[in-house]
């Protein structure tokens, strides 16, 4: 199971955000643990997030990771990047649960088509800040005074927020940025109206300020999410994501003559995620 806020019929995206999944969290036997075999990027950058389980990274690059719990892996297209993501022997072998979050984050114009970067950080290395019952963890971007490790390409803000039940506090987002927040346990209120979000909910937040007041009615965890907006034209299909449909006729073209491809494997396009997806409510708030 995927929970995708967007993009829905409703909601096409949040420059510069492209997509929200939230995978599982879904319990595998021994054998049944999915994963999303060799497919191509081009033009932006995917961000998984672990929970729980363990996923394995390879690209075209060389690049071989394993994502567990609170890990990040943070993939720049750009040009071009075939990877694949698979279970990681131990969950085909003997199961087990697995949730995560993957984002898609575009870039602009003049940056599709730099060449492709990975990073794989642990979550010993990830930064947090604690405030009364409240911890952020800072993926990208600063919460607090605390600042990512992570380098990000277009600059966005990516908050992991776990809070007790009863909290009120206040998370600063600059005022140029579209913003929004994603709960995937619990339930909060946000904003001066006042929005409820539960599980599974997303709220956008309006731009009348630089304060985003938080209030947890129980044991609370939710992403933030805020990017500076790139006011460009947005040309997706499949895997690829450009400003022209001329772009994505020329990434397909450069797949198939094998322009993406670094190291040799057997490499078949495949879109993210060919699961069932359940569509979610999005809200403006203040």
């Amino acid at each position: 199971m995927v929970h995708r806020p967007f993009p829905t019929r409703n909601l096409d995206q949040c420059d510069p955000f492209l997509m929200l999944d939230h995978i599982g969290p879904v319990k595998y036997g021994p054998g049944e643990a999915k994963g999303a075999p060799w497919h191509p990027h081009r033009g932006f950058e995917t961000i998984s997030y672990g929970l729980q389980g363990e996923l394995q990274h390879q690209d075209s690059m060389g690049n071989k990771g394993t994502l567990r719990a609170g890990d990040v892996q943070w993939m720049t297209a750009g040009s071009g990047i075939i990877h694949d993501e698979s279970p990681s022997k131990g969950m085909l072998e003997k199961g087990g649960t697995m949730e995560g979050f993957q984002i898609w984050v575009n870039l602009p114009s003049d940056k599709k088509m730099i060449p492709p970067f990975y990073q794989d950080v642990n979550k010993s290395k990830i930064p947090s800040v604690t405030d009364g019952n409240t911890t952020i963890y800072v993926i990208a971007g600063e919460a607090r005074g605390q600042k990512a490790i992570i380098s990000t390409t277009t600059p966005i803000f990516y908050l992991d927020v776990h809070s007790a039940k009863g909290e009120d506090f206040i998370l600063d987002i600059p005022i140029e940025m579209n913003a929004l927040c994603y709960v995937y346990r619990g339930a909060a209120i946000f904003g001066s109206n006042e929005k409820e979000a539960k599980l599974h909910d997303m709220v956008r937040l309006a731009q009348d300020g630089t304060k985003l007041r938080v209030q947890t009615k129980e044991k609370s965890q939710f992403l933030v999410l805020a990017g500076i907006p790139l006011n460009e034209p947005v040309a997706r299909h499949g895997p690829f994501v450009m400003n022209t449909k001329e772009e994505i006729m020329e990434a397909f073209s450069d797949y198939q003559l094998g322009k993406l491809v670094r190291h040799k494997a057997e490499m078949k396009i495949k879109t993210e995620h060919e699961d069932e997806y359940e569509p979610n409510n999005a809200s403006i708030v203040g």
